[in-house]
């Protein structure tokens, strides 16, 4: 007995929920393929992502700490995965289709630069004539247009479902109106759930590194009335954190969070009580979200972590140390492009030098870069 693309898709239809993107009602790729035997549409773009380069990258692209600060730190790889992991517990548990948010939570940081939001702040203080830079922005890019692995078209082809996903996460500017996506449709559930994993995982996981780097302490967690609830309620001594303790109250802060959200949307579907994805689509406020005491524990969380982490004199060295050497890079390979691979001083007769300097240095790995800078400032080294 086996399953082909069919029984899947047939699977799907009777286990999940009304409300789920079924992927035989996909509504298919920019370029016509036939789609695989075993695999749905959706877990093909799991799988595409996977194995795409961007994707391998991410091993040694910054989380918070640079690479070099120790083998324990997160990196955008670990991040990626851990998103990918919330976003289909709570997808499963939901009923909605699990391929689906797989795929989504995997692309969403393969356009993030080296060294972080550090890189990203640099890039966009150096594009700012030229519309500025946007690691969503760029991670839609980089599936539909600089990704090439494929004779007749440039980027992946994923499925529009999969790409409404990428572009309908939450950012700091408005992707969809950026691609020319004109939908009065807002985000499917799918989509929803990848972007509070994402938000979940951020948080949760920074904490632990900054706990683990020694840059917060249990007496800064007094401030927090997350920390104070969980030690209630296990019955610890808020005076002290080690290791094992550190690592529950991990766990502590993603379940409650999961199940406080998983709750919350699923007496919202049960109100609303849609019949097919379009309505989720169409209604005007996100499903997804915490209740009120969840949504005050992630707003002083985020806020702590600002206060304590983000402005850490460590960290605060590290990112300037990050931007000083993507600026340089940059301004060296605007100043004379012969410095660009071929490939590049091609892709910039074509499109434009700066963004092709853009996307060749957000395309790089935090050592890649450091060894790219030594190359072009260390005169003991080769080029």
């Amino acid at each position: 007995m086996f399953f082909d693309r069919e029984a899947l898709e047939t699977r799907e239809a009777q286990w999940l929920a009304p409300y789920a993107t079924l992927s035989k009602n996909s509504v298919g790729r920019q370029y016509l393929e036939e789609e695989p035997r075993y695999r749905t549409s959706f877990q093909r773009d799991r799988d595409r992502v996977l194995h795409s380069a961007a994707f391998r990258r991410l091993e040694y692209k910054t989380q918070v700490f640079v690479n070099d600060e120790g083998d324990y730190n997160r990196t955008r790889l670990t991040h990626t995965l851990e998103v990918a992991q919330i976003g289909r517990t709570i997808a499963r548990t939901l009923g909605v289709n699990e391929d689906l948010v797989e795929a989504i939570c995997l692309a969403h940081d393969l356009g993030h630069p080296p060294f972080g939001h550090a890189g990203e702040r640099a890039l966009d203080r150096l594009m700012k004539d030229e519309g500025g830079f946007n690691h969503n922005f760029q991670s839609y890019r980089v599936v539909t247009e600089l990704e090439q692995r494929y004779p007749n078209w440039n980027g992946l082809n994923l499925t529009q479902e999969t790409l409404d996903g990428i572009a309908k996460h939450e950012t700091t500017i408005d992707v969809s109106a950026a691609i020319g996506l004109t939908s009065e449709l807002g985000p499917s559930l799918e989509a929803q759930i990848a972007d509070f994993s994402d938000s979940l995982a951020y948080n949760a996981h920074d904490l632990d590194d900054g706990l683990n780097a020694g840059l917060i302490t249990s007496v800064d967690l007094k401030q927090l009335a997350i920390w104070r609830f969980i030690c209630e309620r296990r019955g610890w001594d808020s005076d002290a954190i080690d290791d094992i303790k550190r690592h529950i109250l991990v766990r502590e802060i993603v379940g409650i969070c999961v199940d406080d959200a998983v709750s919350v949307t699923a007496d919202e579907l049960q109100k609303l009580n849609p019949q097919d994805s379009h309505a989720i689509q169409s209604y005007p406020a996100r499903i997804v979200r915490y209740s009120h005491t969840v949504t005050e524990y992630s707003r002083e969380l985020k806020a702590f972590l600002y206060e304590k982490m983000y402005r850490h004199y460590r960290v605060i060295r590290m990112q300037t140390r990050a931007e000083r050497f993507i600026t340089e890079l940059f301004e060296a390979f605007n100043s004379d492009p012969r410095q660009l691979p071929p490939a590049y001083q091609d892709e910039a007769r074509q499109k434009g030098q700066m963004r092709t300097i853009a996307d060749y240095i957000a395309s790089m790995t935090d050592r890649s870069a450091l060894l790219e800078y030594r190359r072009l400032f260390d005169p003991e080294m080769r080029p």
